[in-house]
């Protein structure tokens, strides 16, 4: 055995070249194959530790994703807004413990903006069960007080006290800009790996504020002191959590609100909603296990191909190997260990590559969509797929060893013309 591992390793080192490539093809087919599985999970993992501890997430008539999305993820919009009095009698029942209301619509630089109160900062919870922290300041208490996420402060390099010109609606344009009522930071969260981290806090006074004394840019009236004195209550809302006081609750609570006889309102569950966003996506997610399993089949095809080749260009080699006293069974467990070999050096570079990106570009993911790649140790299901591709390197091994097996001395000898 240990003859047949070191004339294996021989027998690369003569063919270097030719195994690298080899190597490196294997290497960049485990890139894809586990990057895609990391991401996959990771994704899943970001999603699903976005909100924690809130029972139920009550909006306007649609369905439960599209709903899920708006309030949670701030992607896309809310077909109709919630009247105020109607968060109210809702947040005022007796099995609600707190709840959140959030009014959705505006912008900064690209990034959401979105009213609440501060019970926000009190109740809301993400990944496990983990509250919202400052790194610095503290919640809004005057109504130009503005409270903003890691990724804004970051980016666009606020600080405590740094002014900022909110914009009606999604798109941030010079027309749209409320120019004549600056916002003073007041605060900036700490980082949550979670849409917190991308929006710009007011509150709900504020935002009647603004749309009360949205101008055209320039226009002087409707100042900010102006606007201090007088006492603004929020008319409508995009969206509100609830937290019950228990579980047992929930589902009765739900069922109320959907057939709330003010207006048309939907209650869902967080986490039923968020599992049917993974269940539309199912489809997306073996798309891309497929095409990463190609690959996999394509860098093993490859390699087969090159021992193939080599094999051609090695039956002297092998008849010389037969001359000296090894036997069939010997040429054979050369070649499966070859193909053996190779195949592991293929998957420990890819998996050593693999980290290294991750841990390159594992800032630009999380801050360019939200996702939070952790370098953690490699998962059971990451290593069932390293051994299925091992394994597989090793039956595609069987090949050329079985070629070669059949091979005679004499047609070793041959030269052929």
């Amino acid at each position: 055995m240990k003859t047949i591992a070191l004339l294996t390793w021989k027998s690369i080192n003569n063919r270097r070249s030719s195994a690298l490539l080899t190597v490196l093809t294997v290497a960049i087919s485990m890139i894809l194959l586990l990057g895609v599985e990391r991401i996959r999970t990771q994704a899943k993992d970001s999603f699903a530790n976005t909100i924690s501890n809130t029972d139920l997430i009550v909006g306007a008539r649609s369905g439960e994703v599209n709903l899920l999305l708006y309030s949670v993820f701030r992607i896309g919009n809310a077909t109709n807004n919630i009247d105020w009095q109607s968060y109210q009698q809702i947040a005022n029942q007796a099995e609600v413990k707190w709840s959140i209301p959030i009014s959705l619509g505006d912008s900064h630089r690209g990034f959401r903006v979105m009213g609440t109160n501060t019970d926000y900062f009190k109740f809301y919870q993400y990944g496990n069960r983990q509250a919202l922290q400052f790194a610095s300041g503290q919640p809004f208490a005057q109504l130009f007080d503005t409270v903003i996420g890691a990724d804004v402060a970051r980016q666009l390099g606020y600080s405590v006290g740094s002014k900022i010109i909110i914009a009606h609606g999604i798109s941030d344009k010079s027309f749209t800009r409320h120019d004549n009522l600056p916002f003073q930071v007041i605060g900036i969260l700490a980082p949550t790996g979670t849409p917190v981290d991308k929006t710009v806090h007011l509150s709900l006074a504020a935002i009647e504020a603004l749309h009360s004394g949205f101008k055209p840019a320039g226009y002087a009236a409707n100042n900010q002191q102006q606007l201090q004195q007088l006492n603004f209550h929020p008319g409508q809302i995009t969206a509100f959590m609830l937290g019950l006081k228990s579980k047992i609750k929930t589902f009765s609570v739900q069922r109320r609100i959907n057939n709330y006889p003010r207006e048309p309102l939907t209650a869902i569950m967080p986490g039923i909603a968020l599992h049917q966003l993974w269940s539309m996506m199912s489809i997306a997610e073996q798309a891309l296990l497929a095409v990463s399993g190609f690959v996999v089949v394509a860098g093993l095809l490859g390699m087969l191909s090159c021992l193939l080749t080599s094999l051609q260009e090695r039956r002297r080699e092998m008849a010389i190997l037969r001359a000296m006293g090894a036997r069939p069974k010997h040429i054979f467990a050369l070649l499966v260990a070859e193909a053996t070999l190779i195949t592991a050096a293929g998957i420990i570079m890819g998996v050593s590559f693999l980290y290294l990106l991750l841990a390159a570009l594992g800032p630009f993911i999380s801050s360019r969509f939200g996702i939070n790649i952790e370098l953690a140790a490699i998962s059971t299901h990451e290593l069932k797929l390293i051994a299925t591709v091992l394994l597989a390197g090793m039956t595609i091994g069987l090949i050329p060893a079985f070629r070669a097996y059949r091979q005679s001395l004499a047609d070793g000898m041959t030269i052929r013309i």
